[in-house]
């Protein structure tokens, strides 16, 4: 009896180790709005523990036969944005697929040791399996972190644009009002946009190819489409500011939009635990009236 609690407790624990590593803890609201607000960095910083440690010893090993194969799945930009490095992504993915190889052996060892005898090549192709999968992992995880830091950096292009109006109704030129506009912001896009404009003093190029050159490598477009048109008002003397103010207003709407598709979709997943639990419901109900047709057969 004992050795089947602390096997059943063994299999719930690497379940739930299982389930922890595919699917991300959800983010608190307080620091989902801190993110909207354009006030969290997010600095390249190396990982602590086990994952840190891989990222510079056996990351970097593995970073070079996995490039050759193209098996880093991470781009240059997601890694960016989320502010990893590309051997701590190695690492935790060379982590996670030993975690998947060794999980099913480890769990028939203990079926093994409960009396209950198993094939070897169950366990066998469970580990690869597994392993498969969890290297993956980590590609899908980094490209939905990717993805919601662009909306947030989306979100402080809107407040950005609106300085740059602010800045050029006040009398200011187009590459002051640019850059004095980047100097007032906080937060992580305001910092990217800052340390772009500051590579300009060096380069001897315009802000608006800064913009460029940023959104392409942090793929993301409104950033290309803010520098064409404030390329047009910096070389030909075009009236840029209410272009600007409309591309801010359009920003503003689309945020909104995505808010409200994403509440409805939300909305719309919370009705599933409900409906499997009316199911439940209905079998528990049912289950004796059914039993008792089918022995009177």
């Amino acid at each position: 009896m004992t050795l089947a609690l602390v096997l059943g407790a063994l299999a719930g624990a690497g379940a739930l180790l299982c389930w922890r590593a595919l699917v991300p803890p959800l983010v608190p609201l307080d620091q989902r709005l801190r993110r909207v607000a354009g006030r969290e960095l997010a600095p390249i910083v190396e990982a602590p523990g086990l994952t840190g440690a891989l990222g510079r010893t056996l990351g970097a090993r593995v970073g070079r036969w996995a490039g050759a194969l193209r098996l880093s799945g991470a781009s240059e930009a997601d890694l960016r944005l989320v502010g990893r490095s590309r051997e701590q992504h190695l690492g935790e993915k060379v982590l996670l697929a030993m975690f998947g190889l060794v999980l099913p052996v480890l769990t028939s060892l203990l079926i093994t040791l409960g009396g209950v005898r198993m094939s070897f090549g169950l366990p066998l192709a469970a580990s690869l399996a597994l392993a498969v999968v969890f290297f993956f992992v980590p590609d899908l995880t980094l490209r939905t972190t990717a993805d919601e830091q662009r909306k947030n950096f989306r979100h402080s292009l809107g407040s950005f644009l609106d300085l740059v109006v602010i800045g050029l109704a006040g009398g200011a030129g187009v590459e002051s009002a640019i850059v004095d506009a980047a100097s007032i912001g906080g937060g992580w896009a305001f910092a990217q946009l800052r340390q772009a404009f500051e590579v300009t003093a060096f380069t001897g190029e315009t802000p608006w190819s800064a913009l460029a050159r940023l959104g392409a490598e942090l793929e993301v477009p409104e950033l290309g489409e803010l520098a064409a048109s404030v390329s047009l008002a910096g070389s030909e003397g075009a009236r840029v500011r209410e272009s600007l103010s409309a591309k801010a207003e359009s920003l503003r709407d689309h945020a909104l939009s995505q808010v409200e598709a994403d509440a409805q979709s939300a909305t719309e997943r919370m009705a599933l635990p409900v409906v499997l639990l009316f199911v439940g419901f209905l079998l528990l109900v049912g289950y004796p009236a059914v039993d008792a047709v089918l022995t009177g057969i």
